[in-house]
């Protein structure tokens, strides 16, 4: 509580408009802005005085005897505003202020999942408790051990995480409306309840298909005792818990959600009597109150007891007389009517026929004989079997109706009545058909007409007698009521049963699962409950179960009494917890081994390390079988006091721990000359034995690296190979190695050693890279370059020898390829050639005069037809001037002579080249 106080009274006030509390003599509490430094217009606790920012200075001594007096009410003036200003702004700020504290203090007390296990707590809340009892224990004397579950209640409204809300398994506050059930008395929040009502009556209903959604009244239950209520009944307004009080103010003096007054309700089973106690949680306690009664049988004298145990027993034979009217009741004086006697006696029949031996509680019992009576008509004989009273008149007898029911006729009771022979016209068994026949005896025939069927769910027709059911074997696919399983039942004519599996989801505690039947929605909340007890087990707090895993254990007064698991002899005070105890924080003071100083250390006796080689989890399903830290004990720390050593290679002189005092290394590069004269030695820090006295600190000692470097010199132009030798004095040799080179023609690889190449000059480098082959480039004639292979431009001196041919490709000659080139010598056609080209000529063109003519006489003949075609059949008898076309020779003997003349050019031209050549 202290540790909250100091939460309100400092903790709070980093935002502007928080407050901080302080002293002051006005209002008892002086509200000052927490945004740090003076703020704009802010004045003491006395009012507004000289020192605020608005306040006249005093003037200068003569200044006033300067000043006009216009100016000098201008001055008056405005520091007259100033002041207002001031002081309307301080009274805001001092409005904002005190909200704000007033809303600090209301937060403070709202919470009751805070810590509160302090003494000063402590003695508050037994004085609200000893408030609450009082009425009870002094007025009427009562014992307190009938208040036990009365005070449970109380004590979980004051415990940390005790008053928790089953729908939303949250911490119900100070200051949040509530409301209690009447059944089981367990306290939820306003909006849940409400929330939950409605949803239950949605469940419960059809809202789809109940048009009196909003007229019916459908119940509710409670999530924990499912105690039913009307929908009347549903919460709309916070009360106490004595319903006298709507909207309870918060007091810290009273119990959470009381209002103080005497609650004044009638004890349950009703007495007359009322509690006496003031605005409790939970049940009444049982009516203490004195009255004066007598034993359930009446032969005892009244006493005087407690009103909640005025029924008592004497313990006397009861003695009234049982129902059977023969024996009295033996059972001591009891409550309510008297058993059954549990005699066995001969009792007769109703009818008086037959005995048996039967128990007296059951003194009527009827056999299995008809009665067998005469009638009063002396004709026939009762046919009931076993009964009391009188038989009755013949049922015979009087005015009867005919089996159809529309004749009547008088006849005697010994005459059967006989048919009217008008039709039957009964409704069959269908409801739908009516009976065909003649008035008749007996039942009616089955319907057997054919009518056209529906199935039940409707979606099937089909033919068949009236008298039978029609089911077809379509399966509903409808959801049932859960929205989880299809109906799947055959034939369904719309109204699916409810669903009928179990629901079995793990409810909201993870401990239990629902038993309910499938349902739509959230399951209710486990109605089970779980101490949460402190390690010692003499604290505990009552929660619903699966708020376990998330409640804090009780805050335990107690003293932890474990033994120090330390080599300590005794163990730092602290009260009662879970787990292992904390770790000891007292130095070690173990004597060092080796150097014998005191281990300065905190102790290390429990110190939490990491495991190394755990297995890992293959996927998040597998839990880790091992913690992954585990309690131990670790070694002293080395000694760390400093002592002065120098390095092996004589560089420094470093303090060193105690625990690391010999020869070291400091981490330096030696830097002794190596024997090579070149180089030094690169090793880290190390010990150099001293041959002779000779060698000094720039020597390098046998334990330096030896020289094992290449030659590093530069090498001469041209070479691209290192020094063969190691590091040595003078020059390098002359390098002998091959170096690969490429041919003038770039297609041989060549070798040469690489001094010959870097010694060389112009034409010896051209002459080594010759691959003494013939040059494999092209000359711009098309021929290759005749050359050995050789650096530059090929020579343009091509020899070979190439074909010329005339126009006409009759004559060829053979040149040299740089005469044709440079002279641009052609052949000419002779005249033979001239003969030949001649006569193909004459040749076309005779051909193509033949065509011309053929197309001009076929061009006449359809001209011919088709003036033929518009004379028409009049001019059919007339005589035509026929004109006789003579044909030339050419004509007549073109097919002829055109292959001949061909086949005599062809054998002319062939004879020609033949001959040429």
């Amino acid at each position: 509580m202290e540790a909250s106080w100091r939460q309100v009274a400092g903790g709070r006030g980093r935002a502007r408009g928080r407050a901080t509390a302080a002293p002051s003599s006005g209002n008892g509490i002086h509200l000052r802005g927490a945004g740090g430094g003076r703020e704009k217009g802010s004045v003491g606790a006395a009012g507004p005085g000289p020192s605020s920012r608005g306040a006249a200075t005093p003037a200068a001594p003569g200044s006033s005897a300067r000043r006009s007096p216009a100016g000098s009410e201008a001055l008056q003036t405005s520091v007259a505003c100033a002041e207002l200003m001031s002081q309307r702004k301080f009274e805001e700020i001092k409005k904002a202020n005190q909200a704000a504290a007033k809303k600090l203090v209301e937060e403070h007390f709202s919470s009751s999942s805070e810590e509160e296990g302090d003494e000063d707590f402590e003695g508050k809340r037994g004085k609200i408790v000893a408030n609450t009892f009082t009425s009870y224990t002094t007025q009427t004397d009562g014992d307190m051990h009938e208040l036990e579950r009365t005070r449970q209640y109380v004590h979980e409204a004051f415990q940390a995480g005790a008053m928790t809300c089953l729908i939303c398994i949250a911490s119900v506050k100070r200051n949040q409306a509530v409301w209690s059930c009447s059944g089981c008395f367990c306290i939820f929040h306003m909006p849940c309840i409400q929330k939950w009502a409605k949803d239950s009556q949605f469940l419960v209903s059809s809202p789809l298909t109940d048009d009196d959604f909003g007229k019916r009244d459908y119940p509710w239950p409670c999530p924990k005792c499912r105690f039913e209520y009307k929908r009347s009944d549903t919460p709309s307004r916070y009360y106490c818990y004595c319903g006298k009080v709507e909207d309870p103010p918060l007091d810290p003096w009273l119990v959470p959600h009381s209002c103080g007054q005497v609650c004044e309700r009638e004890f349950k089973p009703p007495c007359g009597h009322k509690c006496l106690l003031l605005c409790h949680p939970g049940p009444c306690p049982p009516c203490p109150k004195m009255v004066t009664t007598t034993c359930y049988c009446k032969k005892a004298k009244p006493i005087p007891r407690r009103c909640s145990t005025k029924e008592w027993s004497c313990q006397l034979p009861c003695g009234r007389k049982l129902l059977c009217g023969q024996h009295k009741c033996e059972n001591p004086c009891h409550a309510g009517n008297c058993l059954p006697c549990p005699r066995v006696s001969r009792q007769k029949c109703v009818c008086g026929k037959q005995v048996a031996e039967r128990s007296c509680a059951s003194p009527l019992w009827h056999c299995d004989q008809v009665c067998g009576k005469t009638l009063p008509c002396g004709n026939h004989t009762c046919e009931q079997v076993c009964h009391v009273g009188a038989c009755g008149e013949c049922p015979r007898s009087g005015k009867r109706f005919c089996p159809c029911q529309k004749s009547k006729f008088s006849l005697p009771c010994t005459e059967d009545v006989p048919t009217c022979g008008d039709s039957c016209d009964k409704v069959l068994e269908c409801g739908i058909h009516r009976c065909s026949q003649r008035c008749h005896r007996g039942p009616c025939e089955t319907c057997r007409q054919e009518v056209e069927k529906h199935c039940r769910c409707g979606k099937h027709t089909k033919r068949m007698p009236c008298h039978k059911p029609y089911l077809c074997e379509t399966k509903c696919v409808k959801m049932r009521d859960c929205q989880k399983h299809q109906c799947r039942r055959k034939c369904c004519p719309g109204n699916c049963p409810p669903c009928d599996q179990n629901c079995g989801r793990t409810l909201g505690c993870r401990n239990h699962k629902c038993p309910s039947v499938c349902h739509r929605g959230s399951c209710y909340p486990c109605p089970e409950t779980v101490d949460v007890k402190c390690n010692c087990g003499n604290t505990k707090v009552t929660v619903p179960c699966g708020r376990e895993r998330t409640t804090r254990p009780p805050k335990c007064k107690e003293q932890c009494s474990r033994p120090p698991t330390c080599h300590h002899t005794s163990q730092e005070k602290h009260r009662c917890h879970f787990g292992s105890c904390p770790p000891c924080h007292q130095p070690c003071q173990k004597v060092l081994e080796k150097c014998g100083h005191l281990c300065p250390a905190p102790c290390h006796d429990q110190a939490l390390i990491k495991q190394i080689g755990r297995h890992q989890p293959t996927g998040p399903w597998e839990q880790p079988l091992e913690p992954e830290f585990i309690q131990t004990a670790l070694p002293c720390p080395p000694c760390q006091v400093p002592i002065p050593i120098e390095c092996l290679g004589k560089h420094e002189v470093s303090p060193l721990p105690c625990h690391a005092v010999g020869p070291y290394s400091c981490k330096r590069v030696c830097g002794r000359t190596l024997g090579c004269q070149n180089h030094t030695c690169m090793k880290e820090c190390h010990k150099v034995t001293e041959i002779d006295t000779c060698v000094g600190k720039n020597k390098a000692g046998p334990e330096c690296l030896q020289c094992e470097e290449g030659c590093s010199k530069s090498r001469p132009l041209g070479c691209p190979h290192p020094c063969v030798l190691p590091c040595h004095p003078g020059e390098c040799p002359p390098c002998v190695q091959m170096l690969r080179i490429k041919c003038h023609c770039k297609i041989t690889s060549l070798y040469v050693e690489c001094r010959k190449i870097t010694t060389a000059d112009v034409n010896e480098k051209n002459l080594l890279s010759c691959c003494k082959n013939q040059c494999p480039k092209e000359l711009p004639c098309g021929h290759r370059c005749k050359e050995m292979c050789h650096p530059g431009e090929c020579p343009f001196n091509c020899n070979q020898k190439v074909k010329l041919r005339c126009p006409c490709k009759r004559i060829k000659k053979e040149l040299q390829c740089n005469k044709v080139r440079e002279n641009q010598i052609s052949i000419e056609c002779d005249t033979t050639c001239k003969e030949m080209r001649r006569k193909a000529s004459e040749i076309k063109e005779a051909e193509a005069k033949a065509a011309l003519e053929e197309e001009k006489r076929r061009q006449q003949a359809e001209l011919e037809a088709f003036e033929n075609r518009l004379k028409g059949r009049r001019k059919k008898n007339r005589k035509k001037d026929e004109v006789a076309v003579e044909l030339t020779l050419w004509q007549k003997y073109r097919y002829y002579l055109l292959p001949a003349c061909t086949l005599v050019v062809l054998v002319f031209a062939w004879y020609i080249v033949h001959d040429e050549a």
